[in-house]
């Protein structure tokens, strides 16, 4: 049904977020082939249904697969929190069981540990991912002692691709939020970026954030966990290109994605537009 020989690394976002996740991970592993999937026209994800997400990221994976994807990174924490574990369960036994879908809250759990002392943890995401508790579920699998409080912020990630990130509202936005979330837990001492487009707003975010309080972005820890799952999996390791480079799609208009993109990379791309549905 898919292709058998081997090819590039997905990547998959609603938007332009997994941008940041693409980033990290080509920075530590900038010899493979990578194809990026953003499903623009349809996002965000972050307020849809438990359902409409499955089938959105469904469509997307399969498309990837359809590419020559033998690996699918999840880039996006909604898809990951909401969609990742039926992707699994449901989709890859039945249509593709030898290949596989990664998500990115797994990878941030696991090293969360070590980056508190207090064991007192904050989330900030999306509306869908902090109702989803998916972090509060995979870092309390791992480290049960770690009390974990979560806060959303529903106009982040617009402001963020409206490139106003700079802007002297999204400074107010993010420090209402950080502040109803330190209001809510004092004792803690790292949070976590649970959302791709957070990372651009990172000045505004160190400028609110008490000074002992470590922020926690998700590209680095998921490209060192890929790092590690491909050492322990050289089947899969091999399926995989290596020409070093990247390939954009997107269900937008293309001149949209390139211009939107620039806020995320400071690089010429070629992106073609796909429809999903």
């Amino acid at each position: 049904m898919f292709p058998a020989e081997p090819g590039p690394i997905g990547v998959f976002d609603s938007g332009y977020g997994g941008l940041t996740i693409l980033h990290g991970i080509r920075q530590l592993l900038p010899e493979y082939d990578y194809m990026y999937l953003g499903d623009n026209a349809r996002a965000p994800y972050g307020s849809r249904s438990f359902e409409v997400v499955y089938q959105f990221t469904r469509q997307a994976v399969l498309r990837l697969f359809e590419r020559g994807c033998h690996l699918v990174i999840l880039g996006c924490n909604t898809a990951s929190a909401k969609a990742l574990r039926s992707i699994q369960q449901r989709i890859l036994p039945e249509l593709a069981p030898d290949r596989r879908v990664l998500g990115i809250i797994r990878p941030t759990a696991e090293i969360i540990g070590q980056l508190t002392k207090t064991r007192h943890v904050g989330i900030l995401a999306t509306e869908g991912t902090i109702r989803s508790k998916s972090y509060n579920m995979e870092i309390q699998k791992l480290w049960p002692d770690i009390s974990v409080t979560g806060q959303a912020c529903p106009l982040w990630a617009a402001i963020v691709e409206a490139n106003e990130a700079d802007s002297p509202g999204a400074d107010y936005f993010v420090k209402k939020r950080i502040d109803q979330l330190m209001r809510l837990d004092p004792d803690i001492d790292a949070i976590v970026l649970g959302c791709t487009h957070y990372p651009l707003l990172m000045s505004s975010i160190v400028a609110h954030v008490p000074q002992h309080v470590r922020i926690v972005p998700q590209g680095q820890y998921v490209a060192a966990s890929l790092s590690d799952y491909l050492q322990r999996h050289p089947e899969m390791e091999k399926k995989l290109t290596k020409h070093g480079q990247c390939h954009y799609l997107t269900t937008e208009s293309e001149e949209k994605f390139k211009e939107n993109a620039q806020i995320f990379l400071h690089e010429h791309i070629n992106v073609q537009h796909i429809d999903l549905e």
